[in-house]
């Protein structure tokens, strides 16, 4: 099982920018110390719900902090940025961190943010897979030019070139050249879109187990269907985003949790804006947390590793990205990182 950290650098009522960027950081920092195998890193504009404006640059800056931790971005929201340009900078990623990380793109949604860089709402509603591909073949292919819709240019050198890593190409144990990619998944069509292409998804925390096994199922059978290898589907990796909250029993995590979370998720919620003025209908912030909670490793360290471990049994997925930072406070987040790998792994086997 591998159990990573999710961060959002989440700014909660009363608290600045830069205090929200430093817990996230310190929350990265905390995770390595821990011993756990991830950071995921969100990626949001103009809204408190996260002030990480570019997941890929939070991640170069952790790389080079960090030594062993696997860093990946959850995600970098491919409509607001060139493929490209994504792709050269998951590659400079690849080769400089000796192959640490990881590329998650999503779709992201209607918001504001398309008009501000210039995007578009069709960079959201249609262009997305012209896109994904794009950027899949900059990080697979030695020169890459485009014919779409949406890109058009001359063939150009890839630069630098993802598989050029050092080491061995003939190790056995080496991966894939160039860094993973995972995608979010929050539909069906999504979920086809990733398998046809035999991409790993990121199921979302408001997601819970039955609904992700489901997620899962739909992806095998599109892969099948794609014809996409056995082997590769059964070891597909996919990542399950949840919240993590540890105290000495139940009620005391919940308690961190329901007292903090709902402020937040009010007032960063409720600041995204649609690009072209669409109702969008906002959750209900306390009954989002509480549904969280239920849904979760929420409590004593016992409990949470039997959260985990059934979670992965229901689903097949083995991979966590747990939300740390839930409580808002710089001191409970550290201490809740450290209670994840001292007290949680170490159950988990």
């Amino acid at each position: 099982m591998r159990v990573g950290a999710f961060i959002l650098a989440a700014q909660f009522p009363g608290q600045g920018q830069g205090e929200a960027l430093h817990r996230a950081v310190r929350a990265a920092e905390a995770a390595e110390e821990a011993g756990l195998a991830d950071v995921w890193l969100a990626e949001h504009h103009f809204v408190p719900y996260g002030v990480c404006p570019n997941a890929a640059t939070l991640a170069a800056l952790l790389l080079g902090r960090t030594r062993r931790i696997g860093v990946g971005t959850a995600v970098s929201v491919l409509p607001t940025q060139h493929p490209v340009t994504l792709g050269e900078q998951a590659a400079l990623l690849h080769l400089t961190s000796g192959g640490r990380f990881t590329l998650g793109v999503g779709r992201g949604g209607p918001w504001v943010d398309l008009e501000v860089f210039g995007a578009g709402l069709a960079a959201y509603e249609r262009d997305f897979p012209e896109s994904l591909d794009l950027l899949l073949r900059w990080l697979r292919e030695p020169r890459v030019g485009a014919r779409g819709e949406r890109y058009t240019f001359r063939e150009v050198a890839v630069v630098p070139r993802p598989d050029q890593a050092l080491g061995d190409p003939d190790d056995p144990c080496a991966g894939p050249p160039g860094p993973p990619v995972v995608m979010a998944c929050t539909s069906p069509s999504s979920v086809r879109t990733a398998a046809e292409r035999g991409l790993p998804m990121l199921l979302g925390m408001h997601c819970g187990d039955e609904e992700k096994a489901e997620m899962v199922a739909l992806w095998r059978r599109c892969a099948r269907q794609a014809g996409r290898d056995g082997d590769a589907i059964a070891s597909a990796g996919h990542v399950s985003a949840g919240v993590v909250q540890i105290a000495d029993d139940r009620a005391a995590a919940t308690e961190s949790l329901t007292k903090a979370m709902p402020g937040w998720l009010r007032q960063g919620l409720g600041a995204h804006v649609t690009v072209d003025g669409r109702y969008r209908a906002m959750r209900d912030p306390v009954a989002y947390t509480e549904l969280l909670c239920g849904l979760h490793p929420v409590g004593p360290p016992e409990l949470c590793a039997d959260r985990l471990a059934a979670s992965a049994e229901r689903t097949g997925i083995t991979r966590f990205a747990l939300l740390v930072e839930g409580s808002g406070d710089l001191a409970a987040t550290e201490e809740n990182v450290r209670r994840l790998g001292t007290e949680v792994l170490p159950r988990l086997g």
